[in-house]
């Protein structure tokens, strides 16, 4: 039997390499990275890094995403929040940390999901949705047109 010593063990590192520009946004829910990806749109055109399941210090697990070169708006934090209430979002310029934000689920949610309610007219016609908050941790968004309560495990993105 072999003896397992610090020659064998593997190298420390990064798993996910760093960006020169771009944003990362981080800790997120595990699973939830390609979610954010695609509401996001940052698959069209942008260099992207995932990392889904790594290891989190804070959370026990948690998801990566890289996009190098893009750097997100205060609405698409709030959209990210939605499905990660504890992801950051860190904005990297020449390879250093410029700014670090914490989203925040905003109070009211226009356009980005869906109503749950089957017979709501945002449903049924050409209307852009309108959430608020009701509750943000648990979430719960309550529809503006017909008062339908979407508890945040059972929210759909539109798109």
């Amino acid at each position: 039997m072999t003896e397992y010593s610090q020659q064998n063990a593997p190298k420390k590192g990064l798993i996910v390499s760093p960006i020169e520009n771009g944003t990362v946004i981080d800790h997120l829910t595990p699973g939830k990275a390609i979610k954010i990806a695609d509401m996001l749109g940052l698959m069209q055109g942008a260099v992207v890094i995932i990392g889904q399941n790594l290891k989190s210090t804070k959370y026990g697990k948690k998801d990566i995403i890289k996009v190098e070169n893009r750097f997100l708006t205060e609405d698409e934090c709030s959209k990210i929040a939605l499905i990660a209430p504890h992801a950051t979002v860190n904005i990297i310029r020449d390879s250093a940390l410029y700014e670090k934000r914490n989203v925040e689920i905003p109070d009211t949610v226009e356009d980005v999901a869906l109503c749950s309610n089957a017979n709501c007219i945002t449903n049924k016609e050409k209307v852009p949705t309108r959430l608020f908050a009701q509750n943000k941790s648990p979430l719960v968004l309550v529809c503006h047109y017909c008062g339908f309560e979407i508890k945040g495990d059972d929210l759909k993105l539109k798109g």
